[in-house]
């Protein structure tokens, strides 16, 4: 596409410098562009782009698009917000493909990791090819493409649509973070269902208060837009959480409440949690359905019912949904066992705020018959108000509570762990800073029975000290102590 074709996406822009080069690529990091590239100079929270224009020159840059001043003898066309156009261009790029795949889009403190999976194994099990962008990856047909962020920047989200929708998918999921909504991250995704699973405390460090955490997540409802006909929209909104009252003012398109607590469109009843999975009974539509699902947990109820409630808005069968739910093993990092042969139970979660390790240490109290162990740590460089709050958690909810390091970064872990100490002071618990070593403390002392939650990390196969990642997997470093403890035996 030709320089000029690219800006006919912007409603004003003043060019310097003579020409029209052919574009081949958007790039906004300069060490990636080779020639032909369009360059953004993007204003980054850490990084300004404006620094790194003439090393973008260098590599072979067709063209620069800025918001300050620079010097470069390429084509240069200012705007007054580089990344605002960078989504607009972008979208334009790549022939506007969100308009024509059915777009679901998850925001919500927990569980939308979970529901982008359930989403995208019901509506594939019906026939429909479906992409996924979340915190796993961009997956895609069984072929998976690691990401930087949950919700990638927005150029690569238009660029990965396009490739999904030229590769045969109809419909695509894409967990929206609330960071990536307040920095436009997904300006120019044209939406149809939104769907809101929780808002509990994280992410402060980025939006200061509660309230302004809860206008992010907003967003993704009031860009579903304002006008009715056209493909169905829908917010799909969590009954039981009051910020729900908010998003359903904030939104002019139809609503489908799910819940358990309150009445609601998708609500879930007789729920009984098992070690192998739940049961519970659907009631929707004046029907009622049992769900038997090997997800355990009274959340994954919550995902689930979310899921349904956002896949029914396509039509889809009540008992079809249900039998591909009940067919899902589970998502990886998500509640995930680790089984090398010991006679205690492993679990490996995701649960890195306050009220996602409430919910597993709940969950797995419903079937435990011995001891809890809970491994817990927090990250570096991230929102420090809940690092008691987690610490006393666990020390709450388990039996045996070990606090430990989870991606320090360029903190101390020494400073990060006196922290979670202040929520937990004259209890008893156990402080081992080294992950490997707590991990290694928890199955050298389990016992027949026990049930171990190594909470925080997930599906992370890394481990970030300073700006460093190193490669560190729970899953992996549990399955090696337990080997090990079995040959030490």
């Amino acid at each position: 596409m030709k320089l000029a074709d690219c800006l006919r996406a912007l409603a004003s822009f003043k060019q310097e410098g003579m020409g029209n080069p052919e574009i081949n690529d958007l790039i906004i990091d300069s060490r990636l562009v080779k020639p032909g590239a369009l360059f953004f100079c993007i204003k980054g929270h850490h990084v300004d782009g404006h620094r790194f224009a003439v090393q973008a020159e260098k590599n072979g840059a067709a063209a620069i698009i800025a918001q300050n001043r620079i010097d470069v003898s390429i084509p240069v066309i200012y705007v007054s917000d580089t990344h605002r156009a960078l989504a607009m261009v972008a979208d334009h790029y790549y022939g506007h493909p969100s308009h024509s795949l059915h777009m679901i889009g998850v925001t919500g403190t927990n569980g939308k990791t979970t529901i982008t999976y359930l989403v995208q194994s019901i509506q594939e099990a019906a026939g429909m090819n479906t992409g996924l962008i979340g915190t796993m990856g961009m997956r895609y047909k069984n072929e998976l493409i690691p990401v930087a962020n949950t919700t990638p920047e927005v150029h690569l989200i238009h660029k990965n649509l396009a490739e999904m929708k030229a590769r045969g998918a109809v419909s695509a999921v894409m967990e929206t973070s609330s960071n990536a909504l307040y920095d436009g991250r997904v300006h120019g995704c044209d939406f149809n269902i939104g769907i809101f699973t929780n808002l509990t405390e994280d992410h402060l460090d980025l939006h200061g208060t509660m309230k302004d955490y809860m206008y992010a997540k907003s967003l993704l409802f009031s860009q579903l837009g304002n006008s009715y006909g056209g493909q169905k929209k829908a917010a799909v909104l969590n009954a039981d959480d009051p910020a729900s009252d908010v998003y359903r003012h904030m939104t002019a398109v139809p609503v489908i409440s799910y819940g358990i607590n309150k009445a609601a469109d998708f609500h879930a009843a007789s729920i009984q949690i098992k070690p192998a999975g739940t049961d519970f009974i659907l009631e929707t539509g004046g029907e009622t359905y049992p769900v038997s699902m090997k997800l355990i947990g009274k959340f994954s109820v919550y995902n689930v019912l979310a899921a349904l409630a956002a896949c029914s808005v396509r039509g889809l069968a009540i008992t079809e949904m249900i039998r591909a739910v009940e067919q899902i093993k589970g998502v990886s990092g998500r509640f995930e066992p680790v089984d090398a042969g010991q006679n205690f139970t492993v679990i490996v979660d995701y649960s890195h705020t306050p009220d996602s390790l409430e919910n597993a240490l709940d969950t797995i109290r419903e079937f435990a018959k011995k001891r809890v162990i809970a491994i817990v740590g927090c990250g570096g460089d991230r929102e420090r108000g809940k690092r008691p709050l987690m610490a006393k958690i666990a020390v709450d909810k388990s039996d045996l509570a070990i606090l430990t390091s989870d991606n320090p970064r360029t903190e101390d872990p020494e400073a990060i762990l006196r922290e979670m100490e202040h929520g937990v002071k004259g209890r008893s618990y156990k402080k081992i800073v080294d992950r490997r070593e707590a991990i290694q403390f928890a199955m050298r002392h389990a016992e027949s029975g026990d049930i171990v939650l190594i909470a925080g990390k997930g599906h992370e196969d890394y481990q970030i000290i300073g700006t460093t990642k190193h490669h560190f997997d729970d899953r992996e470093e549990a399955q090696s102590a337990i080997l090990e403890r079995n040959n030490i035996k």
